[in-house]
């Protein structure tokens, strides 16, 4: 069940046999949780944090009257809520955009490793400020960049993250995004939203059927979106 996120680590540094079978050895047993489920609420105090088998989540603010902002998506392998090991209490979302098959580590199967496996702690810590990066570019594409350069980054930025876990065929990837929840991403209205979608479609970028896209010109997307993946710490050395 945890095979994923080894991969992932090892993309970013080696872990030795030892930490892959601790890894296995810390998942709880899977459920499956139905869209739109609320994994963990802001204002919980969690016992335990999150991996994300299958399906997507996304992380959210909910202001007072109702309007909700998307700050990040989650793909299979994320940790989604790791950093609430030591934040105790959520001061956000974390919603199935998919159904999701999910499991659950406990705190102090966290802690024991925290104590024990240094390399191990420094990996999952990496997994927390990779998470911190994605933030801050989505708030440097959400303040300064057009509404299109946006979209594109989050597109290159989906297909990146899905690639490197062996979930994109060919150039074709999943971006399970209803209209409202890809406004609620962008920080824009409906219809500017889909006359975003249409003008990616119109310069001929992506093909978006349903929840899959398909890049038609990587080189013009990523110039578009002046995407650089550095943020996602994708080289494999020592940490």
């Amino acid at each position: 069940m945890s095979e994923l996120l080894i991969r992932k680590l090892e993309l970013r540094d080696h872990l030795s046999a030892e930490e892959k079978q601790i890894i296995r050895d810390m998942v709880g047993p899977a459920r499956l949780v139905r869209s739109d489920f609320d994994i963990v609420c802001q204002g919980d105090h969690p016992s335990e944090s999150t991996l994300l088998l299958e399906g997507f989540t996304f992380r959210s603010v909910y202001l007072k009257d109702g309007q909700r902002q998307i700050t990040s998506i989650h793909v299979p392998g994320d940790f989604v809520d790791l950093h609430c090991f030591l934040i105790k209490q959520m001061d956000h979302n974390i919603t199935a955009l998919t159904p999701c098959r999910i499991a659950k580590v406990p705190h102090a199967t966290l802690q024991r490793i925290s104590e024990t496996q240094p390399h191990l702690t420094r990996m999952f810590w990496l997994s927390t400020l990779i998470d911190a990066a994605i933030h801050r570019r989505w708030l440097a594409a959400m303040g300064r960049q057009s509404a299109l350069a946006h979209a594109a980054h989050l597109l290159c930025e989906l297909y990146v993250r899905q690639n490197e876990i062996g979930l994109v065929d060919g150039a074709s990837f999943r971006a399970p995004l209803t209209q409202v929840k890809l406004a609620d991403a962008l920080g824009l209205s409906h219809v500017h939203t889909n006359r975003v979608v249409q003008e990616l479609r119109e310069r001929r970028l992506v093909e978006w059927l349903g929840d899959r896209v398909t890049v038609l010109d990587w080189d013009g997307l990523a110039g578009l979106a002046e995407f650089d993946p550095t943020y996602l710490s994708l080289c494999c050395e020592p940490r």
